[in-house]
């Protein structure tokens, strides 16, 4: 074969498999608030232990080389270099811009929005709680990174939007919400374990499911919880009905998704994410 065709062959081949390193980059890689960043950590035998502003952060392997997926928190500022450390060595990354939308609602429960002492210290208390489910950092790596919807439906409410409770401006949407009916199956979108089930005073009956190494799923507003803590679920499992418990104007499935205790949009997770 010519030396042409041969070098021609060789920079193809080349170009597919730099293409098929990068697939996790090109599908999760949205370094914004409340976005993920992939990191290359290199390669070997062994994963990299890597951290985020000190807290230990998905590693996954794709092909020959380890990557680590990076929930960067709402509140981090744009154009700032953020550090990871692996191995020892400090990575950066940049975070870019990205505006979020404001969405303003009406609540006719007037504690919704101005909790009394009462109700201050019950949500104080279930946000402990709440906190250390999503800090749970369990070794499985999961199942799937390219998550399933929990349901079919519309999406009511996008991440990161900015609400106003009657005319209050409270903490930013933290996922996503489907406008489904009463009664549809939630199911979890990635295999993983039922680490805290609950009735909260924001969130109502709510389930939270480990899929491995700080992936988290949270789902709230249920009507019915059919899953119980520790139990192993595959992906598809049901994990509850939707409704509309605590703070809801209606029925709907809400949806979190956390990395590394950094609550994320889960649009990343479903090829829906939008710049």
């Amino acid at each position: 074969m010519p030396r042409f065709f041969c070098t021609l062959l060789l920079l193809c081949l080349t170009a597919n498999a730099n293409a098929a390193d990068s697939y996790i980059t090109r599908l999760l890689n949205k370094p914004v608030p409340g976005g993920v960043a992939v990191i290359e950590l290199g390669t070997g035998a062994q994963a990299p232990k890597a951290t985020y502003d000190g807290k230990p952060v998905l590693v996954v392997k794709e092909q020959e080389t380890w990557r680590a997926i990076v929930g960067i928190p709402l509140t981090v500022k744009p154009g700032s270099q953020q550090r990871i450390t692996a191995d020892g060595r400090q990575l950066a990354f940049a975070v870019v811009n990205k505006k979020y939308p404001e969405q303003h609602i009406a609540l006719k429960n007037k504690r919704q929005v101005n909790p009394n002492p009462a109700d201050l210290k019950r949500i104080e208390n279930e946000l402990a709680v709440q906190i250390k489910a999503y800090r749970t950092f369990s070794p499985n790596t999961p199942s799937n990174l390219l998550l399933d919807k929990p349901v079919n439906g519309p999406l009511s409410s996008k991440f990161g939007v900015r609400r106003f409770f009657n005319g209050e401006e409270r903490n930013p949407h933290a996922g996503l919400d489907f406008a489904v009916p009463a009664g549809t199956p939630v199911k979890t979108p990635a295999a993983g374990k039922v680490i805290l089930i609950g009735n909260y005073f924001f969130n109502g009956n709510t389930v939270f499911v480990d899929h491995g190494q700080g992936f988290i799923s949270m789902f709230c507003h249920l009507s019915k919880i059919d899953t119980q803590v520790g139990q192993q679920l595959a992906r598809g499992a049901v994990v509850g009905k939707v409704g509309s418990t605590g703070r809801a104007t209606g029925p709907h499935m809400h949806w979190n998704v956390s990395l590394n205790d950094a609550r994320v949009d889960p649009a990343i997770f479903i090829g829906a994410f939008q710049p």
